[in-house]
């Protein structure tokens, strides 16, 4: 019954249709790999920023709020700067964040995250002068962790220098300080 409408097809359709293809398998492939969020530039102390035009927004990494480790300079830890306990964000309940207004430089502290486990400031990683702060995030801080890319953003500055960008790093390069971090606090 097969040859019948095979032959009936390709007396219609010669040149689409041929027995062999009727019986080639189709194969298909899916391929899947991790977001990277290659405009992104971050610092050791977990914050990112991205430069929309000469806006920066700033937030902080899944990774300052997810994953133990012990305490580093990099993470101020309620308990005191001396403490050899595991510092790690968690669920953030409490979000300070710099006004609208106010100028800033590259490395300063411009405001503080709480959470049930520690307590750490928030760096700018950039100089420049507060445009806008996440009113959103003031409100309902936990934005942060379900968000922490997109909606959970904290400010935004214009920038004064983007040669300061070079002092950050890249996402590939921030990658491979995070398990660094990982392989640290391991041991």
């Amino acid at each position: 019954m097969i040859t019948y409408w095979t032959r009936a097809i390709q007396r219609f359709y010669p040149f689409i249709v041929t027995s062999e293809s009727l019986f080639i398998p189709i194969h298909r492939t899916i391929a899947t790999s991790q977001c990277l969020y290659s405009d992104r530039y971050y610092t050791k102390k977990h914050e990112w920023v991205i430069i929309e035009g000469n806006t920066a927004v700033v937030g902080i990494s899944d990774f300052a709020q997810d994953i133990q480790f012990f305490f580093s300079p990099y993470i101020r830890n309620s308990i005191g700067d001396d403490s050899d306990s595991c510092a790690a964000l968690g669920d953030i309940v409490y979000a300070e964040l710099p006004e609208v207004g106010k100028v800033l430089h590259a490395g300063d502290s411009v405001g503080a995250l709480e959470s049930v486990k520690a307590a750490s400031d928030i760096y700018s990683p950039i100089s420049g002068t507060v445009t806008e702060k996440n009113i959103e995030v003031e409100s309902s801080p936990s934005l942060i962790n379900k968000s922490a890319f997109d909606k959970g953003w904290l400010y935004k500055l214009k920038v004064k220098d983007a040669n300061e960008l070079k002092e950050l790093m890249s996402e590939t390069a921030y990658e491979a300080f995070k398990k660094i971090e990982e392989q640290e606090a391991a041991h």
